[in-house]
């Protein structure tokens, strides 16, 4: 697993690590049963502090990517348990923001639609 850390961004690390954990799974990347680092181990290949890998895989634990095993540790384990009716409310939230921000910067309907296109198909490659 290959983590990009950008340590001048605004996003928390804990929050790259979490939502590239997830990206990865999506992408086929990392599949389901597959050992993730320990914490200590990844906080020492990426340079961070154990309490922030932890808080990334706490995060992926509680919406159900992962699952915390005493003897193996983090093991990827799809059981999205967050209601999908929660899960459409946070979309609709942050879709709401993302679309005004593109509004904002004068984006096209088409260039928004080819963008998501795109990304769609980065992730529909298995």
């Amino acid at each position: 697993m290959i983590l990009r850390i950008d340590f001048d961004s605004e996003i928390p690390i804990y929050i790259q690590i979490k939502n590239q954990v997830i990206e990865g799974i999506a992408r086929g990347e990392i599949e389901s049963d597959e050992e993730l680092p320990s914490v200590r181990a990844l906080a020492e290949d990426i340079g961070v502090n154990m309490h922030t890998v932890n808080k990334a895989y706490a995060l992926l634990k509680d919406e159900g990517y992962i699952k915390i095993d005493r003897r193996k540790g983090a093991i990827v384990s799809l059981n999205l348990n967050q209601s999908m009716e929660r899960f459409k409310y946070d979309l609709n939230e942050n879709l709401y923001y993302y679309m005004a921000q593109c509004f904002n910067r004068g984006l096209s309907k088409e260039d928004i639609k080819s963008y998501i296109d795109k990304v769609f198909l980065d992730f529909n490659k298995k």
